[in-house]
């Protein structure tokens, strides 16, 4: 038996990689902030109250998962809040580091001594992180912060690779999510089924791949 754990999987993407996941046969621990009915209804392990821009938070999530292997880990948690050169909230650009980067990083260093030899990790980031691929300028505090865990992903890969961890670093692709406003071009469904095709096809020799969800490898 497969055991998954999801973080930020109350709604959109997470909620439907811990759906997909469950659908096929996976045991799901589904961690979120808050749950919702709709997760309530899949029937999976939820793991609600846990901050990843917490440390305490994500430390006891660790402690009360003592006893449980993991064989994929997907860092999934997120927030964006627009910002551009004129409007510059500090407070919100350093918001953004502490979950979509050092959360993540957090909630994996937490759980390491969970993950199986082998077993897979997958973050969930934004090619908005691409410095290459950047045409429109903005957004700083999300693009920066996608940025650095990207770089964290690929330090990830390296150093996990002897435990036999191998990391996938994800682009979901421009998601119709409350985060985009509703506005993106693909269904949250879709997304985690090419996210988790992505992660099916992780391995070592691949490990520290900056992908988007279609299997375009994006650049850096």
């Amino acid at each position: 038996m497969t055991t998954t754990l999801v973080t930020g999987s109350n709604r959109s993407i997470g909620f439907e990689l811990a759906k997909q996941l469950q659908e096929r046969g996976h045991t799901v621990i589904a961690v979120c902030r808050k749950s919702s009915p709709e997760l309530e209804k899949l029937g999976v392990k939820v793991e609600a109250g846990v901050d990843v821009a917490d440390g305490g938070s994500v430390a006891q999530l660790a402690k009360r998962l003592s006893d449980t292997d993991l064989d994929l880990l997907v860092a999934n948690a997120g927030i964006l809040r627009a910002d551009t050169l004129d409007k510059l909230p500090f407070d919100l650009i350093v918001e953004q580091f502490q979950v979509n980067a050092v959360g993540a990083l957090r909630t994996v260093h937490a759980l390491l001594p969970r993950l199986r030899n082998p077993s897979k990790v997958a973050l969930i980031t934004s090619r908005m992180g691409s410095i290459a691929d950047n045409g429109s300028g903005g957004y700083y505090g999300y693009r920066m912060s996608k940025a650095a865990l990207n770089a964290a992903g690929v330090s990830l890969a390296r150093d996990l690779k002897g435990r036999g961890v191998a990391v996938s670093i994800l682009h979901p692709g421009y998601v119709r999510t409350d985060m985009t406003g509703n506005s993106g071009g693909i269904a949250p469904s879709e997304a985690a089924t090419q996210l988790i095709a992505r992660i099916d096809a992780l391995d070592a020799a691949n490990s520290g791949t900056f992908w988007h969800a279609n299997g375009e490898i994006l650049p850096w």
